[in-house]
């Protein structure tokens, strides 16, 4: 991820007084989501120090061979009653109340460091499906989510797990589009709240004890994740309306450059402005922002096809390479996306392939119809400025 300085304070020093590798969150609201500690007392494990050296403690990862309770990533040589600790990693646990907590079985912050870079590793695993990945990886990060928060731990450190954890949701968003089956969608809504749990617990880390007018690396990016994702009041995202919002946010925030891009495009998407939303995603999105921007692109490119269907005049087809430069898609796909909206195309006399207008049998496409590619964005660009 490009780690760009957007502070007024050096990066390297002390950053709103968290950069101890232990500091804990004391005054940080405990029980944000209902990841951990269900049916027990907080007050008696946020102060645990883990002591667990490896990424599964030894009695989870005997157990869970005795059970035949092991991934296909932590199977050693495939058996399914064998692991090691390298590949065994410790899994979520649902319930989980003070009598149970060791501070054997919590890891500590380097070994969260390594548990989080090997899951992420396995990100490009073409040895399984990506569903598959995906499984494994979304029930180990909310273990290392539980593990950081009985230990009540915010520094800059744990800004970073975090950062990674959402990106890992957001590309995941992405890539769980293509897949197919019938759990698809449940796994999608459940990534889907995962991500907007994760981003209300990184805003929390982020605003403890920060020093006046400093914007941490990679704040204002991971803040305006949060816009992209409640463009549509009726996606079913949960979280506070943006109107208020916006009103926690520091000045400093608000004149970003990314959160000037989102506000950007929230006006063109509540104007019905296809062509600046467009236009703006093409040249301004990061790559994360354009991942989220994904379904709201499909969105208003729908949109658009139907304002044209409806408002042309019913003798003059609209030519479909107009319409292509208009959406920013290859002409093929706009196409393909017409006849998704139900409407037919045309040869005329001249031989140009038209989209006749005044077509009643419009419908929008339903959910989970195949991304289009964005003509003008530099995809290859973005990924370069990630990593």
């Amino acid at each position: 991820m490009n780690r760009r300085s957007r502070g007024s304070s050096s990066s390297s020093g002390s950053v709103g007084g968290a950069s101890d590798s232990y500091r804990r969150r004391s005054d940080v609201p405990r029980n944000r989501s209902n990841d951990n500690n269900k049916g027990g007392d907080s007050a008696d494990v946020s102060f645990i120090v883990g002591t667990c050296s490896s990424m599964c403690p030894e009695r989870e990862r005997v157990t869970r061979e005795r059970l035949r309770d092991l991934s296909v990533f932590e199977r050693l040589h495939g058996n399914p009653t064998e692991s090691s600790s390298d590949l065994a990693v410790k899994k979520f646990c649902r319930t989980l109340s003070a009598a149970d907590v060791q501070a054997s079985d919590v890891r500590p912050l380097p070994v969260l460091e390594e548990t989080l870079r090997y899951l992420l590793s396995l990100m490009d695993s073409r040895e399984h499906p990506f569903e598959v990945v995906h499984d494994f990886i979304f029930d180990r990060t909310r273990s290392i989510r539980q593990d950081l928060s009985i230990q009540n731990l915010a520094n800059e450190r744990v800004i970073h797990l975090y950062e990674e954890i959402v990106k890992f949701h957001v590309i995941s968003r992405q890539r769980l589009q293509s897949c197919s089956g019938a759990s698809i969608s449940s796994m999608h809504h459940l990534n889907m709240e995962q991500l907007a749990k994760t981003l209300t617990t990184l805003y929390n880390i982020y605003d403890v004890n920060r020093k006046p007018d400093y914007i941490y690396e990679n704040e204002a990016e991971f803040r305006s994740l949060y816009v992209l994702l409640h463009l549509n009041t009726s996606s079913g995202v949960m979280g506070e309306p943006l109107s208020l919002w916006f009103r926690k946010l520091t000045s400093n925030l608000i004149k970003s450059k990314e959160m000037c891009f989102v506000r950007k495009l929230l006006r063109s998407y509540r104007n019905g402005n296809y062509r600046s939303f467009l236009r703006t995603t093409a040249s301004e999105a990061t790559y994360l922002q354009y991942c989220i921007s994904e379904p709201h692109i499909r969105e208003m490119r729908s949109f658009a096809v139907e304002c044209i269907n409806n408002v042309c005049y019913k003798l003059q087809p609209y030519p479909l390479l107009r319409l292509s430069q208009n959406l920013m898609m290859k002409e093929m796909d706009v196409e393909s996306l017409c006849h998704e909206c139900g409407l037919e195309i045309r040869t005329d006399s001249d031989g140009s392939i038209v989209l006749p207008t005044k077509q009643t049998n419009f419908c929008s496409p339903k959910e989970g119809f195949k991304n289009y590619d964005l003509i003008g964005i530099e995809v290859e660009r973005l990924l370069c400025e990630d990593t």
